[in-house]
C-alpha cells in the first residue's frame, strides 16, 4: 500500500492512537469493524433531514404556513448552507482530537435539538437560523463523522468497508423523503420536524454512547481484525497534517472530483423536472429518473470501494469523472425511454463513485491521524459548491433559454480534475 515518504509522515508506534488492547484479539468472534460499518451507515442515513432531498418535502407546507415566497425560502436555504459550510474543518479537528464516540454524541445531540427547534420557526429569520443548524450539523458534521470513522478500523479492505457504509447510508437516505412526507401528512410539518429530531436523538446518540468505539484497540482488536505476528507485525498508525495534505496536487484532484460532482449533481437534481421537461419528459417521467440514478449510484459506490483497494486512485477518479462527462453529453439526446435511463445511470454512477473514492482514498494517501481535519476541508468546498450550483445554472438558463449551454460550460470541471489527477504527485509539497 502506498505511503508518503518518512519526511512527511507522523507515526505512532502502536496499533491505535489511544490504548493498547486490553484483551487478546483473535478469539473467534466477528471483527467489530464490520459493526462499525453498519452503525456508520445508519448514522449517515439519518442525516437525511438535513439533506436537500429531506428538506425538500417540508418546503411547500412551510411556505404556505409561514406566508413566504419560494425565493425567500431558497435564499434562506442558501445562507444556511454557506454559513454551515465554514465549520467543517472545526468538526474534523474535533474528531481528530476527541475521537468519534465523543464527537458523534455532541453532533447528534445538537442535530436532534435543531431539528426539534425547526418546529418553532415563525418567519424568515428563524427559518434561516434553522437551516444553518440542520445543514451544519446534519448535511455537514454528521456526514463527515459517519464517513470518516470507518477509516480507523480498516487498512487493506478500507475501500470496501467505506463503500458498504456509504451505500447503506445512501439507501436509507433514498427512502427518508417518503418517510418524512408521510410524517408531514400525519403530524403536520411542525410535528414531523419534532419526530425527526426524536429519531435522530434516540438512534444516533444511542449509537454514540453505547455502540461506537474510536479504534480497534478500544475493544481489544487490531486494524482489519488481523492479529499481528512476528512475520507480519502491526502497522503503525500514521498521517500527514492538514497543511501538508493541502499542498499535494493529488489532494486537490480528489477534492476537485467531489466538488465537481456535488456542484453539477446538485444542479441537475434541483432542476431535474425542468431539465428533463425540456427534453420531452413529463414531470412523472422526470421524477422516475431518480430510480436509475439511485440504482447506479449504489452499485458504483460498492464497486469504487473495492477498486480503491486494488487500483491507483487516479484511475478510479478518471473513471468517475468520465461518467459525469458522459451524463452531461447524453443530456441533449435524452428522451422518454432508454436514453433517459442511460443518462440517469451515468449521472448516478458519477455521484456514487466520487463520494466513495474521496472517503477511501484520502486515508490511503494521507493517513488517519489528521483525517478529520483533511476531510473537513473537502466537505467545506463541497457544501459551498452544492449551495451555489442551482443558482448558477438557473442564471445560465435565464440568459440562454436552455440548460444545455451552461451545463456544457461546466464540463471544464471534471475534465480539469482528470488532467490534474493523472499528472499529480501524491506527495505533499515541501516548503
Amino acid at each position: 500500500m502506498a505511503r508518503p515518504p518518512p519526511s512527511v509522515t507522523h507515526q505512532v508506534p502502536t496499533v491505535s492512537t489511544r490504548t493498547a488492547p486490553r484483551r487478546p484479539a483473535g478469539t473467534g468472534r466477528r471483527y467489530h469493524g464490520w459493526r462499525i460499518v453498519a452503525l456508520c451507515a445508519v448514522t449517515l442515513g439519518l442525516t437525511a433531514p438535513g439533506q436537500t432531498a429531506g428538506v425538500s418535502v417540508f418546503i411547500d407546507p412551510m411556505m404556505a404556513s409561514l406566508d413566504l415566497t419560494r425565493s425567500q425560502v431558497s435564499g434562506a436555504y442558501l445562507v444556511g448552507t454557506l454559513a454551515g459550510a465554514w465549520t467543517m474543518p472545526a468538526f474534523g479537528r474535533m474528531m481528530d482530537r476527541r475521537g468519534m464516540r465523543w464527537s458523534l454524541t455532541i453532533v447528534s445531540l445538537g442535530f436532534a435539538i435543531v431539528l426539534v427547534a425547526m418546529a418553532g420557526v415563525a418567519g424568515l429569520v428563524t427559518l434561516a437560523l434553522g437551516f444553518i443548524g440542520i445543514r451544519m450539523l446534519g448535511q455537514g458534521a454528521l456526514s463527515l463523522l459517519s464517513t470518516t470513522a470507518v477509516a480507523h478500523w480498516f487498512d487493506r479492505r478500507r475501500g470496501q468497508a467505506v463503500g458498504y457504509a456509504a451505500a447503506g447510508g445512501q439507501a436509507l437516505m433514498t427512502v427518508a423523503p417518503l418517510a418524512l412526507a408521510g410524517a408531514i401528512a400525519w403530524l403536520g410539518w411542525r410535528g414531523a420536524w419534532v419526530l425527526a429530531g426524536l429519531v435522530v436523538g434516540i438512534v444516533c446518540v444511542g449509537i454514540a454512547r453505547f455502540a461506537m468505539h474510536d479504534h480497534p484497540a478500544d475493544v481489544g482488536e487490531y486494524v482489519d481484525g488481523v492479529v499481528p505476528t512476528t512475520a507480519e507485525p502491526a502497522r503503525p498508525a500514521w498521517g500527514v497534517t492538514r497543511s501538508e495534505a493541502v499542498r499535494a496536487p493529488m489532494f486537490w484532484a480528489l477534492a476537485g472530483g467531489v466538488v465537481a460532482t456535488g456542484l453539477i449533481g446538485t444542479a441537475l437534481s434541483f432542476h431535474q423536472v425542468s431539465i428533463l421537461g425540456e427534453q420531452g419528459l413529463t414531470p412523472l417521467e422526470a421524477a422516475a429518473n431518480f430510480i436509475p440514478q439511485t440504482g447506479a449510484g449504489l452499485a458504483a459506490t460498492l464497486a469504487t470501494g473495492m477498486l480503491v483497494d486494488r487500483v491507483r486512485p487516479r484511475w478510479v477518479l478518471a473513471m468517475s469523472m468520465t461518467s459525469l462527462v458522459c451524463a452531461i453529453l447524453l443530456l441533449p439526446l435524452v428522451g422518454p425511454g432508454v436514453m433517459a435511463g442511460l443518462y440517469g445511470a451515468a449521472f448516478g454512477a458519477a455521484g456514487g463513485s466520487a463520494r466513495a473514492l474521496e472517503a477511501a482514498a484520502l486515508p490511503r494517501l494521507f493517513g488517519t491521524l489528521h483525517l478529520g481535519s483533511i476531510r473537513g476541508v473537502v466537505m467545506t468546498l463541497t457544501v459551498i459548491g452544492t449551495a451555489v450550483a442551482p443558482f448558477l445554472v438557473s442564471v445560465g438558463h435565464d440568459l440562454t433559454g436552455s440548460y444545455i449551454p451552461v451545463l456544457r460550460l461546466l464540463l471544464v470541471l471534471p475534465i480539469a480534475v482528470v488532467v490534474i489527477g493523472l499528472v499529480a504527485d501524491r506527495r505533499p509539497a515541501t516548503a
